[in-house]
């Protein structure tokens, strides 16, 4: 195209010129022709136009709104789940807690004084009480375990009171004997004031933990006095190696049930669903899911429905982020994130056609003003069509003059407004409004319309980058805390450089960004080396505070010259003191004399040291246990000695390493530890630690890591 005096030669510009020259010869048949031509070649303009915008607003919608779903539900329902492992995960150390008290005093039952505790009393309902309950024919005057376990009627009364998940606390003996926390005597009573019996041995919380000799964690049940919906989270107890009774903690799952039923919307809801693959909660209105409280209800995994049979295999053992499954011919988005510790999955669902609707009401508003726009423009071209048919014959060159400034004032901008969209189409450009499109008719409306649609989606591209920098900003502000509490544990090697008794190396790798293990080493004096190995319960911000000021304690009360156990006790009654949130620690904590080789220690409810002796192999020193740190005031600690030669290597861990779990729920173990242990057993620490480490997550692979994982060695050189 060429321009002369400004007016532009070829193109549509010219071809709109020669159709008005032909006029002249035809008039009346050729401008029908031009008017055809022309208003064919506006309309295909303005189609080509729309369906290349709608193209445009559908994809960047459909990204935008699917990468703002994803990021909502998932971060929603791993919350959600995260919450649940967590109230899962205070009881199941709850549990543990009991189990370890109880075994503590029956494998010492000889020096603890005979205890009472009182049937069921219906005056005392709303008093937190200790109940005795036994089966039909069992004789709880004479049995044999009472006695000893009325002792831990004072801790299951702190867990009962303390714990926002615990409901009932008990323990239940193989003499069909049992002892219960809770504070509704009235319940244990017939119509006629009877004392009803409780079969004790026949619980499924029992018979669960009997069997397979572990935690144990029930289904979903109704709880005997109450009748309301509860999960039993039990464990076996021993005398020896002989099972006693079993330590049990119920959980209601009224909040629980509660969440899944308020998630439920027009749009999308919640469900909660089992290790054996059943809907155990979902909201009434739902119409998908059904709730079935039985061991024969049906297994989602083995479903006529494939795509959720395999989403929900997947979700079991691992977070699934957003995906699409077609149920009864439907399609809904849906995310997993499964619970842990109970091996649950929670599981979020919503609508595709719900979620894609802010889409479609785009795409319709569109159409609505492009339609509107388009009647405008036809009425316009009629109007000014027969304007030019009058004054065409007399003012020959002013209409030829004025076709070519309409046609540039109709072409340019609708020229311009398509180069535009196809460039956004192409870099993703939003489509900004110009003052060549400022035409005062439907052009600058149609203009108005895709500016105020890319201003719209350009807010919406802003919000989620403003949600997307507020999470950078608080994982900025987790990698700190994990650098501060690195910092807070002996990190430099080789840690005493002008000693050569020893080489001593440990390591820390934390769950979460920040974890509740600790190690310590330092020399009280010039012939004491101090070793610490301690686990705080819980995770997270709140465990690593605990094991700052735990840390800190030791370190104090170790360096005043006292003997083990007894900075051990000082700990204690200084933790026990102001402990509101009932966290506690187990520790190992000993002290070398470096001239002798001779180790003085104490276990606060630590796993067992290992040992190896110079050209033997690795082997469990199997110590005796006192109580958790933090668990009881008033508490004391025992200690022993370990005798070490040169070349003899001590190693000290936390459960984090023998309970690491893999993606088939299988433990790593105390035997595969050992194996590895062995296998590098002529290597120094330096070398035989990130061995283990790298063992471990080689079992581990791909699955989520629940608990820290630290390690120390020592040998003498």
């Amino acid at each position: 195209m060429k321009k002369f005096f400004g007016i532009t030669i070829g193109g549509i510009h010219q071809k709109i010129l020669n159709l008005f020259i032909v006029i002249l010869a035809a008039f009346v048949g050729v401008y029908v022709l031009i008017s055809m031509y022309q208003r064919t070649t506006l309309t295909g303009i303005v189609e080509k136009t729309r369906t290349e915008q709608q193209e445009a607003i559908s994809a960047i919608s459909e990204e935008t709104m699917h990468g703002a779903l994803e990021s909502a539900m998932v971060k929603i329902n791993d919350m959600q789940a995260y919450i649940s492992d967590e109230m899962f995960m205070t009881v199941r150390k709850d549990v543990v807690t009991l189990r370890t008290l109880a075994e503590g005093l029956f494998n010492n039952r000889s020096s603890v004084a005979p205890g009472k505790v009182e049937l069921p009393d219906p005056s005392t309902d709303g008093t937190v009480t200790a109940q005795l309950l036994y089966a039909e024919g069992a004789d709880y005057e004479n049995s044999e375990y009472l006695p000893v376990a009325a002792h831990m009627t004072g801790m299951m009364s702190a867990i009962f009171s303390s714990s926002p998940y615990s409901t009932n606390v008990y323990i239940g003996f193989e003499d069909g004997t049992h002892i219960g926390i809770d504070n509704m005597a009235s319940n244990k009573f017939d119509e006629n004031g009877r004392q009803i019996y409780f079969p004790v041995l026949d619980r499924p919380w029992y018979r669960g933990a009997a069997d397979s000799g572990e935690i144990y964690f029930s289904g979903v049940t109704e709880d005997t006095f109450t009748d309301r919906i509860c999960v039993t989270c039990s464990a076996p107890v021993y005398e020896g190696s002989t099972l006693i009774g079993v330590v049990g903690i119920d959980i209601y799952l009224d909040t629980m049930e509660a969440y899944v039923e308020e998630s439920y919307s027009d749009s999308g809801f919640m469900i909660i669903i089992n290790d054996k693959g059943q809907v155990v909660f979902a909201p009434t209105d739902n119409e998908i899911f059904s709730v079935e409280i039985s061991d024969t209800a049906g297994d989602l995994r083995n479903g006529s429905e494939k795509e959720l049979a395999a989403f929900v295999k997947d979700a079991l053992v691992s977070e699934t982020g957003l995906r699409s499954v077609e149920i009864g011919g439907n399609e809904y988005y849906m995310c997993g994130t499964p619970l842990s510790v109970i091996n649950w999955t929670a599981v979020s669902i919503v609508s595709r056609e719900a979620a894609e609707q802010s889409t479609v009401r785009m795409l319709s508003e569109y159409d609505r003003i492009n339609e509107e726009a388009s009647a405008a423009y036809e009425e316009e071209s009629t109007t000014t069509a027969n304007a030019m048919t009058i004054i065409a014959g007399s003012v020959l060159v002013i209409c030829i003059v004025g076709i070519l400034n309409f046609a540039g004032k109709i072409v340019k901008p609708i020229e311009s407004m398509t180069a535009d969209i196809i460039e956004g189409a192409k870099t993703g450009k939003l489509f900004e409004m110009k003052e060549l499109y400022k035409t005062n008719d439907e052009i600058e409306v149609l203009a108005e319309a895709f500016d105020d649609l890319s201003k719209k989606t350009k807010q919406y591209i802003m919000d989620i980058t403003e949600i997307t920098k507020e999470k950078e900003r608080i994982g900025t502000e987790l990698e700190l805390a994990r650098k501060i509490q690195a910092d807070m544990l002996p990190n430099i090697y080789p840690a005493f450089p002008d000693r050569k008794e020893f080489d001593i190396y440990a390591t820390m790798t934390p769950a979460k960004e920040v974890g509740g293990d600790f190690y310590d080493f330092f020399l009280i004096d010039s012939d004491h080396l101090g070793m610490v190995m301690a686990d705080v319960s819980g995770k997270g911000v709140p465990a690593a505070l605990f094991m700052m000021m735990s840390k800190i304690l030791i370190q104090n009360y170790a360096m005043q010259g006292g003997s083990p156990g007894k900075v051990l006790e000082q700990t204690n009654a200084a933790i026990c003191k102001k402990n509101d949130e009932e966290m506690f620690v187990t520790v190992w904590f000993g002290v070398l004399e470096i001239s002798t080789g001779k180790v003085t220690a104490s276990n606060a409810g630590h796993e067992f040291p290992v040992i190896r002796k110079a050209g033997g192999d690795f082997e469990f020193l199997r110590d005796k246990h006192g109580f958790v740190v933090g668990g009881m005031d008033g508490m004391k600690f025992s200690e022993y000695e370990i005798p070490l030669e040169k070349g003899d290597m001590l190693f000290l861990y936390t459960d984090g390493l023998p309970e690491a779990t893999n993606s088939e729920d299988e433990l790593f173990g105390e035997d595969r530890m050992l194996e590895v242990l062995n296998a590098n057993k002529d290597s120094g620490p330096h070398d035989i630690l990130p061995a283990v480490q790298k063992t471990v997550d080689e079992f581990v692979g791909d699955a989520e890591k629940f608990d820290d994982l630290t390690m120390l060695a020592i040998i003498l050189m």
